[in-house]
């Protein structure tokens, strides 16, 4: 019986393990912690609503990307380097996978319903559904039309901004700061999908005729080595270049970020050494002579966290323990990295 026990636990483990890999648990925190910054912004710190919207997030992100990879399970199912994928490798079924996004979606729903209950808010439920339809929208175009990662941006920039939305008592009174913490939610997402996701998917998409921007700016994989072009570059650092001035905006048009104290400029120090690596990172992931994944995938999640990293240094000035958000999406990543792929910055299901 002990034995029976044993492996009937051991195969709901790695069934679990199979649907943490079809949501791409290794950045989920990342999208999760998305309306929570939004709430945080509004200087709204109730720990239950945080959770609340933190689980929210979660459950967004996995209908996003589930939806994602039934969409383009025949794209996907041609290249070797993501078999590890439980569509790919057939331990999940397109039916169940199907169940899983919509279960997810329609929970995160009613928790968001009951946040609307207890705010008395039902204006935000309309901002969340707009988000949810974006995601949905991009999930069925992206590999069709160059420039499609602008609605996944807007999506998550809708995201945070739900979160904000649910404690303003109208949109038009949701503050400066909030917007802004928003517009670099989906900034960095501009870069995650447009960047980073096409170099890392750029020799299965060239081959499969994928219309993604890294295809038509001329990105190239020819006898494993990577070709990247002088036009890909400049918008991979123009994108940089946009979200580290606007994290810095509020510093000279927003009070209290305009005041100089001892904490103000321990920000702009945190601001300036991250902005450095964020660029540093992205450099070696540019400039990569041959096309190799794991390789890729490290430099794409150093970049991932540097880049989070930004907007909890912002939110110090309205509460210093806002720097320990910086630690939640990495520690996630790298437990959920050595827990489903025995590694620390290479997800293979990226």
């Amino acid at each position: 019986m002990d034995f029976y026990a044993f492996s009937v636990s051991l195969a709901l483990l790695m069934k679990i393990r199979e649907y943490l890999k079809l949501a791409r648990s290794f950045n989920a925190v990342l999208t999760a912690i998305s309306p929570v910054m939004g709430a945080l912004a509004m200087q709204h710190y109730n720990l239950f609503h945080l959770v609340l919207l933190f689980i929210i997030g979660f459950l967004g992100h996995i209908y996003g990307f589930v939806l994602n990879d039934i969409l383009d399970y025949k794209i996907d199912k041609e290249s070797k380097e993501i078999s590890d994928r439980p569509l790919i490798s057939g331990t999940i079924s397109l039916k169940k996978a199907w169940a899983f996004a919509l279960t997810s979606a329609i929970i995160a729903f009613l928790i968001a319903l009951y946040l609307s209950y207890s705010t008395g808010n039902w204006i935000s439920l309309i901002v969340l559904a707009l988000s949810a339809g974006l995601v949905t929208l991009y999930d069925i175009i992206s590999k069709k039309f160059p420039l499609t990662d602008i609605i996944l941006g807007a999506s998550v920039s809708l995201f945070v901004l739900y979160g904000a939305a649910l404690y303003a008592p109208t949109l038009s009174t949701i503050p400066m700061l909030a917007i802004i913490v928003s517009i670099l939610g989906g900034i960095q997402v501009l870069f995650m999908n447009i960047v980073a996701g096409g170099l890392k998917d750029i020799e299965n998409d060239y081959l499969k005729g994928a219309n993604t921007l890294a295809v038509t700016l001329g990105v190239r994989v020819q006898d494993h080595h990577l070709h990247v072009s002088t036009s890909f570059k400049a918008v991979a650092y123009g994108i940089q270049v946009l979200d580290i001035a606007l994290v810095f905006t509020p510093f000279f048009i927003l009070i209290p970020f305009t005041i100089g104290t001892t904490l103000r400029y321990i920000q702009w120090v945190l601001l300036i050494l991250v902005s450095a690596l964020m660029f540093l990172f992205s450099h070696r992931l540019l400039a990569q002579p041959r096309f190799e994944r794991d390789t890729i995938r490290k430099y794409i999640g150093l970049h991932y966290y540097t880049n989070f990293a930004l907007v909890p240094i912002l939110l110090m000035t309205l509460t210093p323990w806002a720097i320990v958000l910086i630690f939640i999406p990495a520690l996630g990543f790298v437990l959920n990295n050595l827990a489903l792929h025995g590694t620390i910055l290479q997800p293979k299901t990226m």
